[in-house]
């Protein structure tokens, strides 16, 4: 792909999200596709949203569990940005029309007290930059097609990378831990929609260790002469299957002693 392609798919994307109307798959449209495309296409839009006055808060990390990568064939992770208008509080009710087709997972969420970066970043170096851990949910959308509906082609991790890592939504429980006051492995939630539980999970399936999650992204964006900015929150990777919330869903996400979160979709 060139770099007018690039600008152009996120343009698409932009235009998807405002408009509401899902593009087709990128990697329809550029067989060519890879790994280095799809994150320039999510630049381009992290530029856009900062020419718009769009402030970044935080990162995504996604595909932290084996069987997300098992099934799109990926070995490593993928990231995204969160912008300031992602933000909703616990028991919001999220307009009607505002995603496409949003979906939730619960996470564990860091929040930085101090700047976090470097291709040698251990797991101390995180827990020591650990403002505090607080249980989360994230809002997914899709701004592309899930699957190109005349060959039935699915998206890939190239088309959901581009997609700013399919992000739309943050909502931070009211509780607040110490990074190491909990072993995050066995820090897990019961996630429920309408009242019935739909999926549970243990944080030992975001690469064993949540911890070693934000690892990962911190020594990702090194690479790329990035790093952790103090006050910015990590999602550090969902320990649950998406849940589907149309029009009407209450989705809570009870993490026992570590607090709960709620979210509702008008």
């Amino acid at each position: 792909m060139t770099p007018d392609d690039h600008a152009r798919a996120a343009a698409d994307l932009l235009q998807a999200e405002e408009t509401g109307q899902q593009i087709g798959l990128l990697t329809l449209r550029h067989p060519e596709m890879g790994m280095d495309d799809a994150y320039e296409v999510q630049n381009a839009i992290y530029r856009a949203k900062l020419a718009q006055g769009r402030r970044v808060i935080g990162w995504k990390i996604g595909l932290t569990s084996k069987a997300m990568q098992y099934a799109l064939n990926i070995d490593i992770p993928d990231s995204g940005i969160l912008f300031d208008d992602m933000g909703f509080e616990t028991g919001a009710t999220v307009p009607a029309g505002r995603f496409i087709q949003p979906r939730i997972e619960a996470e564990i969420a860091f929040v930085m007290k101090s700047a976090l970066g470097g291709e040698n970043v251990t797991r101390d170096d995180v827990i020591a930059a650990t403002d505090y851990v607080a249980p989360s949910i994230e809002i997914l959308d899709t701004r592309i097609q899930r699957a190109d509906p005349d060959t039935g082609k699915a998206r890939t991790v190239f088309d959901t990378i581009s997609d700013n890592a399919a992000n739309a939504g943050i909502v931070l429980g009211a509780e607040k831990h110490a990074a190491d006051a909990f072993d995050l492995r066995w820090v897990g939630a019961i996630t429920s929609r309408n009242s019935e539980v739909e999926e549970t999970g243990l944080g030992a399936g975001v690469l064993n260790d949540p911890v070693e999650s934000v690892v990962w992204l911190a020594r990702r964006m090194a690479q790329y002469g990035q790093s952790i900015e103090p006050g910015q929150v990590i999602l550090s990777g969902s320990f649950i299957r998406p849940v589907e919330c149309p029009s009407g869903t209450q989705i809570h996400a009870d993490f026992g002693a570590f607090g709960s979160v709620d979210i509702n979709f008008a």
